[in-house]
């Protein structure tokens, strides 16, 4: 018998991870290869389909002094994984998002991995838990447009 996280996990248009990555590796914010290559391989870890290859770019550290870092991206077919870090701080937080399952505890141990923070805060969010009601569905004309319930 599914216990109530595992009917939710079953239910859910998407499934997001969010992480809080502190005191990293001195350096390892400004590392762009490196941050790069991270978001090149994570998709292919947990088994996901890059729709392109990362995007990734440095702040502007003179006109944003606060948030001198990286931000990057790769989009996915099942949605996207994005990097922002903060090297004043060196702090990184990553946001995976994919609408099928995905094992969250592999994609927290590949970040640990990968930046060697000191301290790791994480968050799991069902993203669109009422997607696949149709009652929803029927009652919510925005609902019907977006998956096509005539």
């Amino acid at each position: 018998m599914p216990t109530g996280h595992e009917k939710l996990k079953q239910k859910a248009f998407g499934y997001e991870l969010l992480l809080d990555l502190y005191d990293c590796k001195e350096g390892i914010c400004d590392d762009l290869g490196l941050c790069y290559q991270f978001l090149d391989t994570i998709v292919t870890d947990l088994g996901m389909e890059k729709q392109s290859p990362p995007s990734i770019f440095f702040t502007d550290a003179k006109r944003f002094p606060d948030k001198a870092g990286l931000s990057g991206w790769v989009p996915l077919v099942e949605s996207s994984v994005v990097i922002h870090t903060l090297s004043l701080k060196n702090f990184i937080t990553i946001d995976v998002y994919c609408c099928r399952d995905f094992d969250e505890c592999k994609a927290i141990d590949f970040c640990k991995q990968y930046f060697s923070p000191g301290r790791v805060e994480t968050q799991f969010l069902y993203r669109g838990v009422n997607y696949y009601s149709k009652k929803i569905a029927q009652e919510n004309p925005v609902n019907q447009a977006l998956i096509g319930v005539s």
